[in-house]
Parts: structure tokens; sequence; C-alpha cells
């Protein structure tokens, strides 16, 4: 077998037995976000692929030691700035877990209607922005027209659009304005009604199909060797959510409601079709809370806490099922008012290295169908 060199892009010439060194990236436009590919082609034909991280590292574990329990918050907020609500949830379970803390009903119920919404959020996003990096460029107004009837409800509870700021160790930041739920409804109610444009733009696009089915499969021995989770690991069969196999919030009451939708193929389409499925479930899971909402008497949102909050020493890990996959959070403290260690596991950071194994064989022009149905924000990559 004749040796082959590697040659970057660029520097020259290369011979017929000289494999190519191609990077996508770092710079922005390589889709969705600062990532950098290292991929080594064949031809047309990528036979390596190393996923480059790093380059929007903030530290936000490190700086989780230099602040207090109501301070982290913001910093576990903004890692994957489409999940901000489901991120911040994280942080405060596991504090209260520690403290031994009951949260009032109505705050349980609260938090579990907005995850959903903030669910819906970020699945909107990826269902406009994955047909667009395939050449459709139509659906995305649609996702952002349907994303700003659910930002209007949630900037009106919380005053932010994307960096909510609503949780609070012990319960949320304060009660409703009065006549949201009515209008959290209606809102529901309206994106529901226009749900079924992005399976007809989208799904029924031969095109879109074409480039998809059977595109990047991945295998369920793959999703259980890197740990990803969320609508990628139920795509290829794995059939595991925190919300029914290990319920926390309101997802115990919710069981009739909620649905774990699966695949087997686990290919870019079945993946798309269960992030689509898992939309529709959401809005469900929405209305089912603001109905219970309806039937609890007024009460607190949350609990009194000193002025300075300590947790006892000791330590405990809480993880949930957010948007894009499994989000923990492992809380060591030593009695002060500050965490010893915070160790953030995000969602993204397992589900993109999985890329090492599902890229090599497959086609340069597919890359991008690969690495779009991916489904990441690399903030919760670098964290």
């Amino acid at each position: 077998m004749t040796p082959t060199t590697e040659t970057m892009v660029g520097i020259g010439g290369a011979a017929e037995s000289t494999d190519m060194v191609l990077n996508i990236g770092p710079q922005h436009p390589s889709t969705h976000g600062v990532l950098r590919l290292k991929l080594v082609l064949d031809g047309e034909r990528i036979t390596h692929a190393e996923p480059v991280i790093g380059y929007m590292h903030r530290g936000a574990e490190k700086l989780f030691e230099a602040r207090d329990y109501r301070q982290i918050i913001m910093l576990a907020n903004r890692h994957d700035w489409l999940s901000a609500f489901s991120n911040e949830l994280g942080v405060v379970l596991a504090v209260e877990r520690m403290l031994g803390m009951e949260v009032p009903e109505r705050a349980v119920w609260l938090r579990t209607l907005l995850a959903e919404l903030n669910r819906v959020l970020n699945h909107l996003m990826f269902l406009g922005s994955y047909p667009l990096e395939l050449g459709g460029i139509t659906p995305i107004f649609y996702a952002f027209r349907e994303r700003e009837e659910l930002q209007h409800v949630m900037e009106e509870v919380s005053g932010g659009r994307m960096h909510y700021m609503f949780n609070r160790v012990g319960g949320l930041k304060e009660d409703l304005p009065a006549g949201w739920t009515t209008r959290a409804r209606g809102a529901v109610a309206d994106v529901r009604s226009r749900m079924d444009r992005f399976d007809d733009l989208v799904l029924g696009n031969e095109i879109f199909r074409g480039r998809t089915r059977g595109v990047g499969v991945l295998s369920p021995e793959a999703v259980h060797a890197y740990g990803v989770s969320g609508p990628i690991g139920r795509a290829s069969g794995v059939d595991f959510d925190l919300r029914r196999d290990e319920p926390y919030l309101a997802y115990g009451d919710l069981q009739d409601t909620l649905r774990v939708v699966t695949r087997q193929e686990g290919d870019c389409l079945a993946r798309f079709e269960c992030l689509l499925e898992q939309t529709h479930n959401a809005l469900d899971l929405a209305d089912a809370c603001l109905d219970r909402l309806a039937e609890l008497p007024p009460g607190p949102v949350n609990q009194r806490l000193p002025k300075v909050l300590k947790a006892p020493e000791g330590h405990t890990y809480a993880w949930t099922e957010n948007p894009l996959g499994i989000n923990g959070y492992y809380l060591v403290s030593k009695g002060e008012k500050t965490p010893y260690r915070l160790k953030l596991r995000s969602a993204s950071y397992n589900n993109i290295q999985v890329l090492t194994e599902l890229l090599p064989g497959t086609l340069v022009a597919d890359m991008v169908a690969i690495l779009g149905s991916m489904f990441f924000v690399v903030g919760d990559i670098d964290k």
C-alpha cells in the first residue's frame, strides 16, 4: 500500500495518494457558532473527523466557585442560550435538595409550565434553522413568528427575552401578572394551530427528505457509548426521558399527557421528526399545567430565605431533561455561601463528540446536513 501524506488546503498541490485536511470553522458561519471541525478527506469522502472546541470557553465552572447561590443562577443561565429557564432550574433544584427545602405547589407547577414553554422556544429555533442550512429559507420565518408569540408571554412574566432569571432558590422571583395565564393559553393555542406548516413545508418537501433520509445514521450503541441524550438519542431508538423515568417538578402528575417520542432509524430525518413531535407534546404539557394552575388556590410562589444563604456540607447531583438532552449539576458544598465545586454536565458537549464516529465514511456534501441535525449550541459545549 502506498504511504499517504497530509496536505493542508491552500498550501499547494497534492499527489493522488495525498489526503486532504479541510478545516470547517472556527469562524461563525461554520454553522451554529464558533465550532471547528478538522476533516481528513479522501476525495469527496470524510475519513476522519475531529471536533475542536473551546473557542467560546468562559470558565463558568470556575466562576461558580466565586459567586454565592443567588449569583450563580446568572452564570448557569447562559451556557445554552436557547434553554435559559431550564439551565437555571438545575441549579436551584440542586441547592434546594442540599437544603432539604420544599417549594410551594404553585411554584412547582409554574416551573413546569415555563420549562415546557422554554422547550418549545428552543425547538422552534432548530425547526427553522435546520431547513435553512439545507437551502430552505421559508421555514425560519414561520419559526420566528411562533417564537415571538411565546416570547411575549415569557417576557411579560420574567422581564427577559433570552435570559429569564426567574428561578430562585425556594421557588420563583415573583407571582404572575394579572391575566397572564389567559394570555399564555391563547399564545399556546395560536402556536399549535400553525404547527402543521412544518409538516407541510419541511417534512412534505421531497428535497428535504432526500437530503436527510438514511444520512448520518447513529446507532444505539454509539448513543450509549458517547452519552448522547435528548431527541438525538431517542431518534436512534434509545427510549429514555428523565421526565418519565425519574420525574421531577410536576412531571409525575403529567404522565398521561407526557409522550416520549422515539424513532428507530437514527438518521437526520428521524432526529428532525423527534424534535417536531416533541414540540407538539410540549404544547400539550403547557396546556395541562395551565389547567392545573387554574385549580390551585392563591398562594406563595417562593420561600423566605435568610440574608446569607449557605448550603450544608455535602454533595448532590441534580439532572433535568433539558430541551437538547440531559443537563446535570454536581454540587459540592463545604458549608459556605459559595459552592466548593459545581460541575456542569451539558447536553451539547456529549452530543457533539459523537461526530468523530458519525462523520467518517460520509460525503462532504452530507456533512452540513449531519451537523445541523445534532441540534447543539456551542456555548453549551464550551461552557
